[in-house]
């Protein structure tokens, strides 16, 4: 059985640097602004050092506008789909 891909932490924080840029958000403050989390705990996850919990799916996912399962696929929690 092949071994599935997921994001490293390296592809996590340049994943998310990337939306923030489209979205035009400046900074980890300004998205720890608009997602009521703290600006170190936002840090941790997408250097995949803490996995978030249920209850911060849903404001992050708002916040970075997309799908709880592809926030989870950026932060290294679920598998890459295969194409």
């Amino acid at each position: 059985m092949a071994k599935r891909a997921r994001f490293t932490s390296d592809e996590s924080v340049a994943w998310l640097y990337d939306r923030m840029s489209e979205l035009e958000i400046g900074t980890l403050d300004d998205l720890a602004s608009l997602t009521g989390l703290d600006k170190g705990t936002l840090s941790r996850y997408f250097r995949q050092e803490r996995r978030p919990s249920i209850d911060v799916v849903g404001p992050l996912s708002t916040a970075l506008q997309v799908a709880p399962e592809t926030l989870l696929t950026a932060l290294g929690a679920l598998d890459r789909k295969r194409r």
